[in-house]
């Protein structure tokens, strides 16, 4: 009786050090399974114009403040913490690029705001902070709740000029391409509007949803590699590369040379 004993507990616990070692398999996979490669392409988010009064902060050394204004995927909603939304890290790689420079990046993201929500807190939560630069991220929210835009881009021109009165640039941000926005027909319809608002106000424009859509459609990594469980919000990866992508686009633009008034006529038919 007792050997059968002993032989049921030998079995037993062989049963047990069999499951653990194949749960140590599993969560050895799935944390040597390579993480994304981060394609962005200058030629895809390369931005119009040089971002000539940033490039002036760089060259003097003075500081240089920056603030992103938008909505849940600016906030960092489906990011592991705080320190990896897309602003933070947007800090962390524009002190690797120029260590020479102080960098202050502020996140005024509000989960759930629209561009109507965003210009009543423009004064207090743009203005007041003398910013070099604003990345205004907008339309997402709009797309998700069909709330087209009615006004023709009027009052995004109206925020840009609120951001000119105090000398600062800006750098539009467009929705996201994940299923719960791209499910939507109006997306690509909110996605143009920005572009042509973004031409016509000659400010500058992040083409996120391309960016996304080229890591989907070209790179194809599957949106759970880069989308939240929720289907509309970045992780912490695609916060990361978003990042990487705005300070690479940023940091071209500040240090490309501004053509004189002379040579540009030199261009002229």
């Amino acid at each position: 009786m007792q050997g059968k004993e002993i032989a049921g507990h030998a079995t037993k616990t062989l049963t047990v050090a069999a499951v653990v070692a194949v749960l140590a398999v599993s969560l050895t996979a799935r944390a040597e399974t390579p993480a994304p490669v981060c394609d962005t392409p200058l030629e895809l988010i390369r931005f119009s114009n040089p971002l000539s009064h940033f490039g002036q902060k760089l060259q003097s050394g003075a500081p240089i403040t920056v603030v992103a204004i938008g909505s849940s995927s600016t906030a960092g909603v489906g990011a592991s913490s705080p320190a990896k939304n897309y602003p933070n890290q947007l800090a962390v790689e524009l002190r690797k690029r120029f260590p020479a420079n102080s960098f202050v990046v502020i996140n005024r993201g509000v989960n759930g705001e629209e561009v109507a929500d965003m210009l009543k807190r423009f004064d207090e939560a743009v203005i007041a902070a003398k910013p070099d630069l604003v990345l205004w991220q907008l339309g997402t929210n709009s797309v998700v709740r069909d709330h087209m835009f009615t006004d023709h881009g009027a009052a995004i021109r109206g925020g840009l000029k609120r951001i000119r009165t105090i000398g600062a640039e800006t750098i539009l941000i467009d929705p996201q391409f994940v299923p719960r926005v791209i499910a939507k027909g109006e997306a690509e319809h909110m996605v143009e509007l920005i572009a042509t608002t973004a031409k016509l106000e000659n400010v500058e424009l992040y083409r996120r949803f391309e960016v996304m859509k080229r890591w989907h459609d070209v790179d194809h990594i599957a949106f759970e590699s880069f989308v939240s469980p929720d289907g509309l919000h970045l992780n912490d990866w695609s916060y990361t590369c978003m990042a990487h992508g705005l300070a690479l686009a940023i940091a071209e633009a500040a240090q490309r040379p501004v053509m004189s008034a002379t040579a540009a006529a030199h261009l002229l038919p």
